[in-house]
């Protein structure tokens, strides 16, 4: 019997695809990132067009670059968008539109934008989220996901968990290329699960179990990367929880 593929084996196979089938766009080449895509823009405005959008206040988007369209919309839409720094070195902004002029919209939903309008804003202080977005890697049909290595928005999930901010009735939704849909990946303790794949094509809604964590699994995080991600420290320190590293 065939041993299933790693997510490293996935993430390799899925770069690759993109790179060779010239579906990949700027920043390239697809290794190591987020992967954008032909028709990121499309698969955007799938997600703007989801009931689940339309009726969210609050939303919260990756900071990678095929999502900058769903961060325009949200903001074109008047909805607080709240972001997280990249390796969430400087935790979470909060982006409200009331507070940036409409000729300012699109530049504030860039990473670089987001810094100058967007205000760093303790995990507390978040209003709780109506909808969830994050990029990936390759995701199943099954709703499992593979991110490109870092475990970052994993560990978004689980800090805004921890503190009652998503639940396991947010709905989450990635866009990706149909090439980044695969047949399998394995999930680990701290993963959660999609509810729905937006692509240029198609939105398809998830059939597999859902799996949400409902915080922080301490014992997985080593005090490097404890030390790397100050908001984490300082939720440790705020709990006193021993790690065991």
């Amino acid at each position: 019997m065939t041993a299933p593929p790693s997510k490293d084996d996935i993430r390799e196979r899925v770069w690759s695809l993109l790179d060779e089938r010239g579906v990949s766009r700027f920043p390239r080449p697809a290794r190591g990132r987020i992967p954008n895509f032909e028709g990121s823009d499309r698969a955007s405005e799938r997600v703007l067009r989801m009931p689940e959008f339309r009726g969210a206040e609050v939303v919260k988007v990756n900071p990678d670059y095929p999502q900058v369209g769903i961060r325009r919309g949200a903001l074109r839409a008047g909805k607080l968008l709240v972001m997280p720094t990249p390796r969430l070195g400087k935790g979470f902004l909060m982006l409200d539109p009331g507070e940036i002029h409409e000729r300012d919209r699109a530049r504030a939903a860039t990473i670089r934008g987001s810094f100058s309008f967007g205000v760093q804003t303790p995990v507390a202080d978040i209003p709780p989220i109506d909808l969830v977005v994050c990029g990936s890697v390759a995701v199943t049909e099954g709703g499992v996901r593979v991110g490109k290595g870092g475990g970052y928005s994993e560990i978004e999930y689980a800090v805004l968990a921890s503190l009652g901010k998503v639940d396991g009735g947010t709905p989450i939704v990635t866009s990706v290329h149909e090439l980044q849909i695969v047949p399998e990946a394995p999930m680990e303790e701290h993963d959660f699960t999609i509810d729905y794949i937006a692509t240029p094509a198609r939105l398809v809604r998830m059939t597999g179990p859902r799996k949400r964590p409902v915080g922080i699994i301490w014992e997985r995080l080593s005090e490097e990367r404890l030390a790397s991600i100050p908001i984490l420290r300082e939720m440790r320190d705020s709990h006193n929880v021993t790690n065991p590293y």
